[in-house]
């Protein structure tokens, strides 16, 4: 394992606010490691280990090893108050179930959260000065919010709350992608591509989007689509 103490700027566990993040962090950091599998799966010490093979007894050795890593960057993460919190915590997966308890609390305080997210991503609306890529984003921040407390929206509702809340601009927009309930997330990525591309052609020619006509936005979608399964063929 490559040292991290001196070659990494670890993530700092400081408050509250700033858990969701961390975590995210965290996982990345553990598993650019190859320490996640055993934060996330534990580590139990067995207590008689008579008779086991010299296989068994060595990934038994690694395991202990990677829980032990894990459990060391993780105290390097957290300030004394909390380090008093996961000080008798046996594994690294003990000291992550501690410290998400204690930072994102219990599953009252995750439902409260999502309502103040579904509140805030139902009264949010396009700004008339605001970007397309502005917009998307403030709305893709809440949608990950949602994620991240385990409430995932899929393709066609995320596609669905950008065209409700678009403003009037983008109205030939919104009649040629038809029905949001047919989208997939593969194409999420096309549509966002279609909204941004014509609010910068509305831009650079200085024209109301109204005379966007349906016809055109129709052909780039359709061109959008394509593209992105010659994407998915070349990936595979």
């Amino acid at each position: 394992m490559v040292s991290l103490t001196n070659s990494v700027s670890l993530p700092k566990l400081t408050k509250p606010v700033n858990y969701d993040n961390w975590s995210l962090k965290m996982k990345a950091l553990l598993g650019s490691q190859e320490n996640w599998a055993v934060v996330e799966d534990g580590f139990d010490e067995p207590t008689n280990t008579t008779g086991w093979s010299n296989a068994h007894l060595k990934v038994l050795k690694d395991a202990r090893v990677k829980d032990k890593a894990a459990l060391y960057i993780l105290y390097q993460t957290v300030d004394e108050s909390s380090f008093k919190k996961i000080a008798s915590a046996k594994s690294s997966k003990e000291v992550w179930d501690i410290l998400e308890k204690a930072y994102k609390g219990d599953d009252r305080v995750t439902q409260v959260r999502l309502q103040t997210l579904r509140g805030k991503l139902d009264s949010m609306r396009m700004k008339e000065t605001e970007g397309v890529a502005e917009y998307i984003t403030r709305v893709e921040t809440v949608v990950n919010q949602l994620a991240r407390n385990r409430e995932t929206l899929p393709a066609s509702r995320v596609v669905e709350k950008i065209l409700r809340l678009l403003t009037n601009d983008f109205e030939n927009v919104v009649y040629a992608l038809g029905s949001p309930r047919t989208y997939q997330s593969s194409q999420l990525k096309c549509f966002q591509d279609l909204l941004k591309h014509t609010n910068n052609e509305k831009r650079r020619s200085g024209s109301h989007l109204i005379n966007y006509s349906k016809r055109r936005c129709q052909l780039k979608m359709r061109k959008l689509r394509t593209l992105k399964v010659e994407d998915d063929i070349e990936e595979v």
